[in-house]
């Protein structure tokens, strides 16, 4: 059952909007009286290990793209301050925790097919190979006869 504040990124990861929780800090870098009086800046805690709109599979990619972001009991944090205003830092985490969970949703690549050299490029490199020795070992000292 998804809520209007549900994001719904495919049929297997859904992030509901009871597994958010946002608190607001102080921004860093300039910006003078607004940096200093105002919390402008955004950060973002997902649940992911217990979030229930996760398959198992999108869970466990999620953590491990999210690498320094994401804690040891498994909660994702995004701290968003590139903007002046509370409503567009929001939308600005909101939107880098979808992009993150639509790609641990992506489907795994498919595996890869074994190919082997062909008999002439195996005689061809082999060739080239023993011209090369050839070449250095002329390089060395000469004989006197």
């Amino acid at each position: 059952m998804a809520t209007d504040d549900d994001i719904i990124i495919t049929g297997e990861a859904v992030i509901r909007a009871g597994d958010l929780h946002e608190d607001f800090i102080r921004s860093s870098g300039p910006g003078g009286q607004n940096v200093n009086k105002v919390a402008t800046a955004v950060q973002l805690r997902f649940d992911a290990a217990n979030a229930s709109g996760l398959s198992e599979r999108v869970r466990e990619r999620a953590l491990k793209l999210a690498g320094q972001r994401a804690t040891k009991d498994g909660v994702i944090v995004i701290e968003a301050g590139r903007f002046r205003t509370q409503e567009q830092n929001r939308a600005d985490a909101r939107a880098r925790l979808t992009a993150l969970i639509a790609k641990a949703a992506e489907p795994p690549p498919p595996p890869r097919k074994k190919t082997r050299p062909s008999k002439g490029a195996v005689e061809r490199r082999l060739k080239s190979k023993a011209g090369r020795s050839t070449v250095k070992r002329l390089r060395g000292r000469v004989d006197s006869d």
